[in-house]
């Protein structure tokens, strides 16, 4: 290890004294996705197979059931902006390190504070915040070039997908904004004078996150109200008073939506209003 670290700082050493400017034998990815009420950040190295051996028993790259950085050259960061889950372990805010022991049925997961390693020299097992197993699951296709990306992007839960060779993991991670969400709707509701958005974004909050009807119901008769032309806060009414079980009262919601889209000449509403009443 220390022979292979002695050699990428004499390449780099080599690049930066030099005028020229060489492509990366591993090309660095930085992703930044939006999660919660914040943000991840991801940044990698993406090394290539390049026909070498993989996922083996000593093999060229990532060997089983030994320490790997996920990826090549320095340690693999993920930044949080607000506080997550992972196994079951709350990870507050700030940037960390991965690492993982990949299995032939299962990887491990690890998530680490030697934010100042390189790759895993300096590791220390002290220092671990999170471990947790995940299934590796084998794919049809195969996948050249070291992959990590976010996907199943819900309100509070996301995956880690990570894609090399014909293997496949997936990392949930979570978070809880349902509670901060409600103070903050409560607390502009409780305004002395509320601004008429509001009322769509609580109606929203109670149909989709809280499965409140009637609080959902009453604020969206209170944003078709403010915004008697707003086909789209019809369409959601509509939405909601189907879910309630009045069909009735959907229909009519719907048809208005279509009335009012139909004038503003906005087709997808038009559609969505026919789609829905055809579903009553």
């Amino acid at each position: 290890m220390k022979r292979i670290l002695l050699l990428a700082m004499m390449s780099f050493s080599i690049m930066a004294n030099s005028q020229i400017k060489m492509p990366a034998p591993s090309s660095t990815q930085t992703i930044v996705q939006d999660f919660g009420m914040g943000k991840i950040e991801l940044t990698y190295s993406r090394p290539n197979i390049k026909g070498r051996m993989l996922l083996k028993e000593n093999s060229d790259l990532a060997p089983l059931n030994k320490l790997w950085r996920l990826g090549a050259n320095a340690a693999t960061k993920i930044k949080f902006s607000d506080n997550v889950t992972i196994g079951g372990k709350v990870l507050d805010t700030g940037s960390y390190v991965l690492y993982a022991i990949p299995g032939k049925e299962y990887w491990e997961i690890i998530v680490n504070k030697g934010l100042n390693n390189w790759g895993t020299d300096g590791y220390k097992e002290a220092e671990d915040i999170v471990r947790v197993k995940v299934k590796a699951e084998k794919m049809s296709s195969n996948v050249e070039t070291f992959t990590m990306q976010f996907a199943a992007i819900q309100p509070e839960t996301c995956e880690l997908h990570i894609f090399w060779g014909n293997t496949a993991v997936q990392v949930p991670i979570s978070t809880n904004v349902k509670p901060r969400l409600r103070a903050q709707i409560e607390k502009e509701l409780s305004a002395d004078k509320v601004n008429p958005s509001v009322y769509q974004i609580a109606a929203n909050f109670y149909f989709e996150w809280d499965k409140d009807l009637s609080k959902a119901l009453a604020n969206a008769k209170k944003a078709t109200e403010a915004t008697p032309n707003g086909y789209w806060l019809f369409l959601l009414r509509a939405k909601i008073e189907k879910e309630n079980g009045d069909k009735i009262a959907a229909k009519a919601s719907a048809e208005k939506c279509i009335a009012l889209a139909t004038a503003a000449k906005n087709d997808d509403y038009i559609k969505q209003g026919n789609d829905l009443i055809k579903k009553l």
